[in-house]
């Protein structure tokens, strides 16, 4: 066992980061509650003031801060961003437990954000105040930003980045169960809208049907545009990918529906651009509007999928002196047969990199799959080796060990 491992277990107490945890997740966080990620800011606020650690709180929005905590050593060196996101989803519906309880069963804390993401918030936390109580940094900086709005527009990142902040490397702690991910695919969220023209149903051929060219469309993305994602295979993230999400149209039965829209999901990677996500999209629609004379469609975002900066794909050289820290950190806890990874969802770390120019990992504790469930939960022995893993990489990154 390395000396870095057992200088942070002794440093850092357990018992701080899981109070901190369970205080997080019974300040729900989730839109359309007033002053979203205001408690949650409170707590964290909080837990580094007990600690002598300067906190700057910044409004983005009317009671929905970033919160800003750093450390600095007392030589140059790298600074370093752990960047995670305050906001959840909302609960579950058919949900059985009180998501805001925080309930312990077995060693797992239960409850809406444990996975996504408080859980590596608190982490994060718990690492940069054992880091201080040990003697703090012999070089460089260590910064945690808790962001607001991840899960709709990314307002936090973008507050962030368009405040000037930057970074050498990030540390972005979405759940990837302790495992680095060296990148993602890049995220669109596209509305595309049909309009033909109204008839009775009895005389459909007086109309243009909406619904009978939206599915035009879908057959056309199944049989000529996904085939061709082959042929863009990205080395690290794979192929691209599209997803039908939503589709709403018509006014009832007898008439020939005059309006028709789909919704969808589409992925894509470092081999394509932005402008051949829409090209594609584009293409296929023309190809709709020749076998559909007088029918008008329209692609556009849909509304909160993004604020103002391109959801795009990141990855990162597994040559990085970030991803050779978080490496190195792995190794210190018995983890060096953990292979790098991917992330299947989005996060702000692409902003972070692709905006900012902060190159960034995706890495923390929680299992995706049990994110935005009725059965959110996490290990708390996770939360804390992830604590420890953090630290020991912002040690190696920064050069203070």
């Amino acid at each position: 066992m390395s000396s870095t491992k057992k200088s942070f277990v002794k440093r850092c107490s357990k018992s701080d980061i899981f109070n901190l945890l369970v205080r997080m997740v019974r300040a729900p966080s989730h839109p359309g509650i007033l002053r979203q990620e205001e408690g949650v800011v409170r707590e964290l606020d909080a837990f580094f003031k007990k600690h002598t650690i300067e906190t700057n709180i910044v409004e983005v929005r009317e009671g929905r801060p970033n919160l800003i905590a750093s450390i600095t050593g007392s030589s140059p060196g790298p600074h370093l961003l752990l960047c995670g996101h305050t906001d959840t989803v909302p609960p579950n519906e058919q949900s059985s437990e009180d998501p805001f309880a925080a309930i312990e069963k077995n060693g797992r804390l239960y409850g809406r954000g444990t996975v996504d993401m408080k859980g590596a918030v608190a982490a994060m936390a718990g690492a940069l105040t054992a880091i201080k109580k040990s003697g703090g940094l012999k070089a460089g900086k260590i910064t945690l930003a808790a962001v607001i709005d991840e899960e709709m527009e990314s307002l936090g990142a973008e507050s962030l980045i368009l405040s000037g902040f930057r970074a050498d490397a990030s540390i972005v702690g979405e759940p990837t169960n302790n495992r680095i991910a060296i990148g993602h695919k890049g995220l669109e969220w596209l509305r595309i809208d049909f309009e033909g023209r109204a008839a009775h149903g009895g005389t459909p051929e007086a109309g243009i049907n909406s619904i009978s060219a939206a599915a035009s469309f879908v057959r056309m993305v199944e049989e000529d545009l996904i085939p061709e994602f082959k042929n863009r295979l990205d080395p690290i993230l794979g192929p691209p990918a599209i997803n039908m999400g939503t589709i709403s149209g018509g006014d009832q039965p007898s008439t020939v529906a005059a309006h028709c829209r789909i919704e969808l999901d589409r992925r894509w990677v470092m081999t394509e651009t932005i402008e051949m996500v829409f090209e594609d999209l584009d293409g296929l629609l023309e190809m709709v509007r020749k076998k559909y004379p007088g029918l008008k469609t329209r692609v556009s975002r849909v509304p909160q999928g993004m604020a103002t900066m391109f959801h795009g794909p990141i990855t990162i050289d597994s040559k990085h002196p970030v991803v050779q820290a978080a490496q190195r950190a792995m190794q210190d806890f018995d983890l060096q047969g953990e292979a790098l990874t991917i992330l299947p969802a989005w996060t702000d770390g692409a902003l972070l990199s692709r905006e900012a120019k902060i190159p960034s990992i995706i890495w923390g504790p929680g299992d995706l799959k049990l994110a935005h469930t009725p059965e959110e939960s996490i290990e708390l022995e996770d939360v804390a080796t992830a604590a420890e893993l953090y630290a020991a990489a912002s040690l190696y990154f920064t050069r203070s060990i």
